[in-house]
């Protein structure tokens, strides 16, 4: 008898056989591409960052929609606990900037081949090319219909990810699932997702990358969403970089809490240049920029302030006539241009597509599991996890240290189940 199906073999699918079967229970992995953990393959430009090298309290402020939710999944598999099973099965690990976990091989598929000999020596049994077209609750288990036959177990475990790169086989059938158990869905968003504005300038800009900027992200009323340092891209639909994905992510959550849109919502987006110098600072030092260059144009006598492509838009933004010397420049010309310079603004009308995100915001609603094993609280055996889950965090691994968690809780939760009922 089968004690667990896990329907999906990603991060959250793989982990959560690998937990339940090493509990002693006989679980069948379904996977409905023939190969597994396409999702990770394609992580971290495929290099697969799998978690971050963080305790577990950082863990948690990194994660955007419901991280009290993760409590206890992510003490029940911290990152070192993570890194520890992958490296015991055979993949070298190695920290990087912002404390981000890699395979010293930077290969995605070795840390694939962890999680495949960790479900292996489990003693798990995998199935790949097998699509699950429905499930069924009955007396005692759960029917899983997979077209040529119906597979019967005691639990089920629900890990099919979200709508994020559909491509990779997240293509919502696990939303399919839930809901035929009358569990609720939260609309699926995209987040960590590139945002779109219809400003000419960032069509001028395309491919212009800005360092050592802050983003801030704001509703019409002023209201700050997001605000933080780091690097950004501008692109022909928008913007783009660390800081817009983050960025977007936080925005989703916003307005999905407020029930607005984009547009309702009237977002936008200012860059600050020059963080590090305040209004007069940064005064003194265009002046010192134009003394240096008193005989030029203000085009030219920009050249050590900014970008060189963003200059004329610059100068455009603050009133200031090009073809104007630097030494003609009058105080209250520099003060414009240095506002212009610390608040630099783009409007967004809406972000990229669903199926560009890296990761899901909305999903299965948390409220209806229990978090301490991942275990719908109306429909006793019925287990969920990973992407599926309406959970989302920041780029860095948080998003799939969250799915190995889940999985992992889910796991350890049938098998706890499973043996409370024959007690």
């Amino acid at each position: 008898m089968i004690d667990l199906i896990v329907i999906g073999a990603g991060a959250s699918g793989l982990m959560g056989a690998y937990a339940a079967a090493s509990s002693g229970l006989h679980v069948l992995l379904l996977e409905k591409n023939p190969k597994v953990g396409r999702k990770i393959g394609i992580s971290g430009k495929g290099r697969c960052n799998l978690t971050n090298n963080c305790d577990e309290k950082t863990f948690i402020d990194h994660v955007i929609t419901n991280p009290r939710f993760l409590y206890t999944a992510i003490h029940l598999l911290p990152p070192s606990k993570l890194m520890g099973l992958v490296e015991d099965h055979g993949t070298k690990l190695k920290t990087e900037r912002g404390d981000r976990v890699f395979p010293v091989s930077d290969r995605s598929f070795d840390v694939i081949d962890a999680l495949l000999d960790m479900v292996k020596k489990s003693g798990a049994k995998l199935r790949c090319n097998t699509t699950v077209q429905h499930v069924e609750k009955t007396d005692n288990g759960f029917l899983v219909d997979i077209g040529r036959e119906k597979l019967f177990a005691r639990c089920v475990l629900l890990s099919t990810g979200g709508m994020s790169y559909p491509a990779t086989g997240s293509t919502g059938d696990g939303y399919r699932f839930a809901k035929a158990f009358s569990l609720e869905v939260n609309e699926p968003l995209p987040a960590l997702i590139p945002l779109v504005s219809d400003d000419p300038m960032c069509r001028d800009l395309m491919g212009l990358s800005l360092k050592n900027v802050v983003l801030t992200v704001s509703d019409g009323s002023g209201k700050k969403i997001y605000r933080e340092l780091g690097e950004m891209l501008f692109t022909h639909f928008g913007i783009s970089g660390p800081l817009v994905l983050s960025a977007s992510s936080y925005v989703q959550a916003y307005l999905r809490k407020h029930q607005l849109t984009f547009e309702t919502a009237k977002i936008k987006a200012c860059v600050d240049l020059k963080p590090a110098l305040d209004a007069e600072m940064l005064d003194k030092r265009i002046l010192r920029d134009f003394e240096k260059y008193h005989l030029k144009e203000l085009t030219g006598a920009m050249n050590d302030l900014v970008p060189h492509r963003l200059i004329p838009k610059l100068i455009a933004l603050s009133g200031l006539d090009p073809r104007k010397r630097a030494d003609q420049i009058t105080k209250e010309e520099r003060m414009r241009l240095g506002r212009t310079m610390k608040n630099l603004v783009i409007p967004i009308k809406g972000s990229r597509p669903l199926e560009e995100a890296i990761v899901t915001n909305g999903g299965i609603a948390v409220k209806q599991f229990s978090p301490g094993n991942m275990m719908a609280k109306n429909v006793p055996g019925l287990f969920a996890a990973g992407e599926l889950l309406d959970i989302d965090a920041l780029t860095g691994g948080f998003n799939l240290q969250s799915a190995f968690a889940t999985g992992y809780a889910a796991g350890l939760g049938a098998a706890d189940f499973l043996q409370n009922r024959s007690e």
